[in-house]
């Protein structure tokens, strides 16, 4: 492990339990060298076993590992990266399940000379409130599909009272022509 490496995780560490997200660290290579508690719990036992060393893009699979990492974006750019809604799915959870969503945020590891010898990602698990914000887009849909109906419903109840008027008013009309004809 890279010297710059393994300083920052010992710093890192220090605080890192104040974090209450997931989050691992991987090496220049994208292989995890630590993670916490939190990162260990999204797998199944045997899997979490096994986890450092294996390639982040391996482990976590996420939409974006393979197109457009978010560790190579912060080491491209060198600073902090966040990406939202980001879908996956841990290792060792059936392909068929729910896909999970997630916010992501790196910070590159630099060495004194600036080179990136690793970073930091954290995960926010936001499945729960992307499940929250579907169920209220579908229901502001069937909410406005709904509306939709009753306005056309009401549009043609206003012409068929607008038609029996006129009816109405044309037989009034006549009535008080037909009253006139007796009255003569």
């Amino acid at each position: 492990m890279h010297p710059a490496l393994e300083r920052f995780l010992q710093q890192f560490k220090a605080t890192s339990d104040a974090i209450i997200d997931s989050w691992f660290v991987c090496d220049a290579e994208r292989n995890i060298v630590d993670y916490n508690r939190i990162f260990y719990a999204m797998f199944p036992r045997h899997e979490a076993r096994t986890l450092k060393g294996r390639k982040c893009a391996d482990v976590l699979r996420l939409s974006i590992c393979h197109s457009s990492c978010i560790a190579e974006q912060c080491w491209r750019e060198k600073r902090h990266v966040r990406l939202d809604e980001i879908t996956g799915q841990p290792l060792g959870h059936p392909d068929d399940q729910p896909q999970r969503h997630f916010v992501l945020s790196a910070i590159p590891i630099l060495d004194d000379h600036g080179n990136s010898v690793g970073a930091l990602e954290i995960q926010r698990d936001v499945t729960d409130e992307a499940l929250v914000q579907d169920k209220y887009r579908r229901m502001l849909d069937n909410e406005a599909r709904e509306r939709e109906r009753l306005m056309g419903q009401i549009r043609a109840r206003t012409k068929e009272l607008l038609d029996t008027n006129q009816l109405l008013l044309k037989v009034q009309k006549e009535l008080v022509a037909y009253k006139r004809g007796l009255a003569l």
